[in-house]
């Protein structure tokens, strides 16, 4: 599974992009942050509030609750603000 982030994210863990193998019972977006949290260090920093995270599979917008796909390219970001 692909990884890419965003903004303060990104700079909170430290890289842009990552490739992953998730462990079995990591199903859906909620999981995932979950898993990628309970990592340690950057990622628990950057996923403290995972609640306020917004995730895109493969360009398209998700919920948290959204079932993982078996591969393709998943993105975190922070909640965004414009005018």
């Amino acid at each position: 599974m692909k990884l890419v982030y965003f903004a303060w994210v990104r700079e909170r863990i430290g890289k842009e992009v990552e490739t992953v193998t998730l462990p079995a019972d990591v199903g859906t977006v909620a999981d995932l942050l979950k898993w990628l949290k309970e990592r340690g260090g950057n990622y628990a920093a950057a996923l403290e509030h995972p609640d306020i995270i917004r995730v895109a599979i493969d360009h398209e917008h998700v919920t948290h609750e959204t079932p993982l796909p078996r591969d393709g390219e998943i993105a975190l970001f922070p909640p965004m603000t414009g005018g």
